[in-house]
């Protein structure tokens, strides 16, 4: 939508519309990917070919320069595909790898050839860290410089405390301070030990745990409440779309992952003047400042991550320069800063 205001022409290729996408914005296309319901296909759909022909069918109609793939696989395999349908020396594929494109789906057997030769055949490769960048030079065969970071990005302007109505007293009490977690509840961001870090605050801070998003860890998530002693002081929202307001009434954000290439959800939390403990994984070190924005722990050190929320929320002064630090560490990866990159990679790759 950024590169839409700046009037490039942006077209969405995919199975279901943005839920970001919820108005009309000028310059911006939605293309839905139809995959056919035929009993050969019942157990498996061919959404990738189905992906590849709705490229082919843009890219032709609209004279596409550029196709954004997300993900190696399966998006950039479907792109590669449709650039050898399109057959055209002007149309260049750029992949954005994100993660588990890398770290999980890529090493599995099944799917590693199949991403290591779409990573190889795109025509520009950007990675959201340093840390990712790493992992696919060594992981794949890539050259060094055959990958430029770009990073994910924060609008700060929505992301900015005080700009939002003030929920505080929907889910807490007077003195009392708010802890927040938001992610898919899968068994990679430790759900239970954001719970545990909570009881742990708790026993020293006044405070409520507020959970944001589903998934399969939910349930387990509740039974650790419950266990901890803590079950009526957490509140499950589920999942939100207005995150941005949530996070402004925050204190604290807790991301104990024991994986994260980059940890946007911690980068928006920093936006808004929220300091961060998480644990020192993957790219979140660069996003980040330990001991200046928050605190980085072990992965599992739930005594760690609980004794640096406490010094933080308990000490006023130490609590208001890390929040300001945090939002001045999130000025780093602004709409401003990042879009910019993307359009000079993008003429980049064009002009080889």
């Amino acid at each position: 939508m950024e590169l839409a205001r700046r009037g490039h022409e942006v077209h969405f290729i995919t199975y279901a519309q943005p839920f970001r996408l919820s108005s009309f914005v000028e310059n911006v296309y939605y293309h839905e990917v139809e995959i056919p319901s035929y009993p050969l296909f019942e157990s498996h759909p061919p959404y990738t070919l189905a992906l590849t022909v709705a490229i082919q069918n843009a890219a032709m109609k609209h004279d596409l320069q550029i196709l954004h793939a997300h993900y190696a696989f399966p998006h950039a395999t479907s792109a590669w595909l449709a650039k050898q349908m399109v057959n055209r020396d002007d149309f260049r594929v750029v992949t954005t790898l994100h993660g588990t494109d890398i770290t999980l789906i890529g090493q599995d057997p099944s799917y590693r050839s199949i991403t290591e030769f779409s990573i190889q055949r795109s025509d520009g490769l950007t990675a959201v860290s340093e840390y990712l960048r790493r992992e696919t030079i060594e992981k794949f065969n890539v050259p060094e410089d055959r990958i430029r970071v770009v990073p994910n990005f924060v609008d700060l302007n929505v992301y900015k405390r005080d700009t939002h109505p003030c929920h505080r007293s929907k889910f807490s009490q007077t003195g009392e301070k708010i802890i927040m977690h938001i992610s898919n509840f899968r068994r990679v961001k430790r759900v239970e030990d954001v719970v545990r870090v909570f009881s742990r605050i708790q026993q020293q801070v006044p405070s409520r745990l507020i959970l944001i998003g589903d998934g399969p860890d939910r349930g387990r998530a509740d039974e650790i409440a419950h266990e901890e002693g803590v079950g009526d002081r957490v509140v499950f929202l589920g999942k939100q779309e207005s995150v941005a307001e949530l996070l402004s009434c925050a204190d604290l954000f807790v991301l104990p992952s024991s994986h994260e290439s980059f940890g946007l959800v911690a980068l928006e939390a920093m936006a808004c003047g929220v300091p961060v403990v998480a644990t020192r994984v993957g790219g979140v070190p660069e996003v980040v400042p330990d001991g200046i924005a928050g605190a980085l722990a072990e992965v599992g050190d739930v005594d760690a991550m609980a004794a640096a929320a406490v010094a933080l929320l308990s000490d006023p002064e130490r609590w208001c320069a890390a929040s300001e630090a945090a939002r001045r560490a999130a000025e780093r990866y602004s709409v401003e800063t990042v879009i910019p990159e993307y359009e000079r990679y993008y003429e980049e790759v064009m002009a080889r």
